[in-house]
């Protein structure tokens, strides 16, 4: 049986006890018996265990985990320190880079973010090796949609942080009245290449509307 660990226990405790759950740790379970998957099982939830349910101040939101060997980590659009950058996470520092005026960072791993309350959560938090979009419309979707409502109705004054139409559609889940919606297109080349990208200046509006509400500024370039 999948296991979340810390303070999200109880505050999803109700979601992991329904079937569709049980039914997804079992699917899960069996995957990684059998296949090759990623992340490592042990990293399944590290979104969570690397950002408390207290911690969260901000929630950005990918799709599913990188499906080559090494790169994910548990964290959307983070990859283990020593692995390439991938498409997305370059164009995601490289946005970066202008907005906030720092160097590009060496390392492609977020957890520094994440320790510092930006929830980094894939719709989806497993994957077959080399087959994207393997682990779909078995459970995950659910659960990590729950966590959007969950908090959205128990937090206030967060910043979601939108990219691209996948995460634009999770806008439903959100209280809007309460919390902060940033939205842009995709990191990935085909829609930064377009202008849908670069000069969305997320960062530094994210630091700006955490300063308004008297919380300290996220340190992005803390690698």
């Amino acid at each position: 049986m999948l296991q979340l660990q810390g303070t999200w226990l109880s505050h999803l405790k109700s979601e992991c006890d329904k079937p569709y759950f049980k039914a997804l740790s079992t699917f899960v379970q069996s995957e990684y018996s059998e296949q090759s998957c990623y992340p490592p099982i042990d990293q399944l939830f590290n979104a969570f265990s690397c950002c408390s349910f207290e911690a969260v101040r901000v929630v950005i939101i990918g799709q599913d985990p990188y499906h080559s060997e090494g790169q994910a980590n548990g964290l959307c659009f983070s990859v283990n320190e020593g692995m390439g950058h991938p498409p997305s996470l370059r164009n995601i520092f490289k946005e970066l880079e202008v907005d906030m005026k720092l160097s590009y960072p060496k390392s492609g791993d977020l957890t520094e973010w994440a320790h510092q309350g930006v929830f980094l959560l894939n719709a989806t938090l497993s994957v077959r090796s080399k087959e994207a979009g393997s682990h779909q419309n078995q459970g995950w979707e659910d659960f990590t949609d729950s966590v959007i409502k969950i908090l959205s109705e128990q937090k206030t004054d967060l910043i979601f942080l939108l990219w691209g139409s996948f995460a634009k559609n999770k806008k439903r889940l959100m209280d809007t009245f309460k919390h902060f919606v940033l939205e842009s297109g995709h990191p990935s080349p085909m829609s930064a290449n377009r202008g849908y990208w670069f000069g969305n200046k997320h960062f530094s509006k994210t630091n700006a509307l955490l300063s308004i509400k008297g919380k300290s500024e996220i340190k992005w370039g803390s690698f």
